[in-house]
């Protein structure tokens, strides 16, 4: 297989630029006319707002908020809002972009958007974040809205802060707006197997990747880095379908068992401590490193972005590498991975099953009818077969990475559509 050398890289840590990269080796593959290159590469609109925040001491704190709108070609945009000390422009830039991705792969009518706040919101009271989100969703007004922009969780926040988010917008609008935002509470019209969507995602997108490559679940073993959300279910539901997880790793450290480890019995001690897997007896504790080094058929990064590098990525023995994460592997590692002859699922189709339950989401809200789980997960797990399927088939006829087949796929969807919608 032929491998096209993805464009340089003005700086390899800065997360925009990694995903520019892969979207020029994509583009050029493709044929990609200039002009819509040029549409394509650039974000439709940047918002900077300073807000204003009442502290529990009394003094007012101005925090930097962010919302970048990548694209609403094929809809209105979708993706989630970040509360982190690091948030900054290039990263919502990027995040945003890989929404649009991310959508487009898995065929659903959305474009791509990315909030974020700077602020440490483990070091804030549950008021102080709540008039924080109450001032951020003001400042978006007129950004936001069920057919134009539609936030939803992301890295410190969730349900609580969107259930927030949709009643400062429903009180300015005078009437309740369900379908502002999705990752809602359920109480509150947000979907059933909307938790594990994202791990869900992955268990789905792993097994289809494993049966083109002939691999046998109940013979394959699998390590997973990260035990959040995404790791957790994941590990939980490749579990259940065969695979000895044999490996995985939270903050506190990574642990091994080569017979296997019982992730229900590690998920209840985790609920129990405090979130962490620290003291667990039926492991073995590893090198954080090393858990992505280990000989093991498949290999799922959940954790973080940039784990998988340039010097880490010769020593990877798995035949399988799922991202569960955002750019958990970077774009200089990225050859040195093809040329091994491992196989990457990437992030924008591996954990693309999140944002298609947020879309079922926003479909109940908007229909006023709530889907049964079964209902969700059937449709789900479809969307994503059919996506990697689809992704697969690209690979193979042009001879490239899935990673970049991926983004061919995308970036042919929105191209295609802006064409038929026309620009001015």
């Amino acid at each position: 297989m032929a491998y096209i050398e993805p464009a340089p890289l003005l700086d390899k840590e800065n997360p925009f630029e990694a995903m520019m990269s892969r979207f020029q080796t994509a583009s050029q593959i493709l044929g990609l006319e200039d002009e819509i290159y040029n549409v394509l590469k650039s974000p439709a609109k940047q918002v900077i707002v300073s807000l204003p925040v009442t502290m529990d001491d009394g003094s007012i704190r101005v925090f930097e908020g962010y919302r970048v709108i990548h694209s609403t070609i094929l809809g209105p945009s979708k993706g989630g809002i970040r509360f982190d000390p690091h948030v900054n422009l290039d990263e919502v830039k990027a995040l945003a972009a890989w929404m649009t991705w991310k959508c487009a792969v898995v065929d659903i009518p959305y474009g791509g958007g990315k909030g974020g706040v700077a602020c440490n919101p483990r070091e804030m009271s549950a008021g102080e974040i709540e008039r924080l989100v109450r001032s951020y969703t003001q400042a978006m007004m007129g950004v936001f809205g069920p057919d134009q922009d539609i936030p939803a969780p992301d890295m410190g926040t969730g349900p609580r802060e969107m259930a927030w988010l949709m009643d400062q917008y429903s009180r300015n609008k005078g009437m309740t707006v369900s379908a502002v935002v999705t990752g809602k509470p359920i109480v509150m019209g947000g979907s059933l197997g909307r938790t594990e969507a994202t791990g869900r995602g992955v268990m789905v997108s792993a097994l289809a990747a494993m049966e083109k490559l002939k691999i046998n679940p109940y013979k394959a073993t699998c390590a997973v880095q990260g035990f959040g959300n995404v790791g957790s279910w994941a590990a939980r539901l490749l579990a259940e379908r065969g695979l000895k997880v044999v490996a995985v790793s939270d903050i506190s450290g990574a642990y091994y068992n080569e017979n296997g480890i019982d992730i229900d019995a590690a998920i209840a001690y985790r609920d129990k401590n405090k979130g962490s897997l620290d003291g667990y007896a039926e492991v073995e504790k590893i090198a954080g490193a090393d858990l992505l080094t280990l000989n093991v058929d498949v290999l799922v990064p959940a954790a973080t972005e940039d784990v998988i590098t340039g010097s880490n990525a010769g020593k990877i023995q798995a035949k399988l590498i799922v991202e569960g994460a955002n750019g958990p592997t970077s774009s200089k590692a990225d050859n040195i991975i093809f040329e091994k002859g491992i196989s990457v699922v990437p992030d924008i189709l591996a954990n693309a099953g999140g944002v298609t339950v947020s879309y079922f989401e926003w479909v109940q809200n908007r229909l006023g009818y709530k889907w049964t789980a079964e209902r969700v997960n059937r449709r789900s797990d479809r969307i994503m077969k059919d996506a990697f399927i689809n992704v697969y088939n690209t690979s193979v006829q042009y001879k490239v990475s899935l990673r970049i087949a991926a983004y061919m796929v995308a970036i042919d969807k929105v191209a295609k559509t802006y064409k038929f919608r026309g620009g001015y």
